[in-house]
């Protein structure tokens, strides 16, 4: 590239990410249309190393694709979501706790450029990890009428949210019937408290409740084909206001 930087293209003209001398020393770089990415991970003294690619977008979003295993489905996670995914024990420190590698090294992402746009979009009060009015929805979870223990569904498709929703209609709902991970079985292990404590929220990782994630109603989380009350009158009441 002749001036030397990456860039990402934006219509017409062009944005200017970082130099290639800030990436130089940077494993597995690579630059697309809409953002760099660029190998990191989380370490965790009981699990190991989680490995997966860190992508830095212009508006200052982190987007992290988990590589901790061959058949990990998680990628698009936040860098705190990712930092609790990895079991890192001391959590809520991600900007110290995901290293990206360094010319080997593994260093702190907080000790690299790669925050600049993260930084400059908080200080804004930009950018996806502040509240930005869309609707989210945090995890939920449901017990086993079986084993008693609780288990956690992720709420961030209309997929995910009917799964959810017909889970939580079913009053002999079991471990065995979770949608999305069949590995889950009675004899597992429930999640730690700790772990237990991260929702999803975008507001806050460890939010109990907000604005920014509960939802009390909307197109993905309500479904027409469904003769439940709640769905119904959601329905009754979005045609009433058209």
């Amino acid at each position: 590239m002749a001036n030397g930087a990456v860039e990402r293209e934006s219509g017409g003209g062009s944005a200017v990410l970082f130099s290639q001398e800030e990436l130089r020393e940077m494993s597995g770089v690579k630059s697309v249309e809409e953002f760099v990415e660029v190998t990191c991970g989380c370490t965790s003294h009981r699990y190991g190393d989680a490995v997966g690619r860190l992508r830095v977008f212009l508006n200052g979003d982190l987007e992290i694709a988990c590589e901790c295993t061959p058949g990990c489905q998680e990628d698009k996670l936040t860098p705190a979501a990712f930092e609790k995914h990895s079991g890192r024990e001391t959590a809520r420190k991600w900007k110290n706790n995901i290293w990206i590698m360094v010319n080997g090294e593994k260093v702190p992402l907080a000790k690299t450029v790669l925050l600049k746009y993260y930084n400059q979009a908080s200080k804004n009060g930009n950018g996806s990890h502040k509240s930005s009015g869309k609707v989210c929805h945090r995890d939920e979870f449901i017990r086993c009428t079986k084993c008693n223990k609780e288990r956690r569904f992720r709420l961030r498709s209309k997929e995910e949210c009917r799964e959810h929703h017909d889970a939580l209609l079913d009053v002999n709902w079991k471990c065995s019937d979770h949608p999305y991970d069949s590995r889950i079985k009675c004899d597992n292990d429930e999640e730690r408290a700790s772990r237990r404590m991260y929702r999803g929220c975008s507001r806050s990782p460890t939010c109990k409740g907000c604005t920014s994630c509960v939802c009390f109603g909307c197109e993905i989380c309500r479904f027409t084909d469904c003769s439940c009350q709640t769905c119904r009158d959601f329905t009754s009441n979005a045609r009433a206001q058209v």
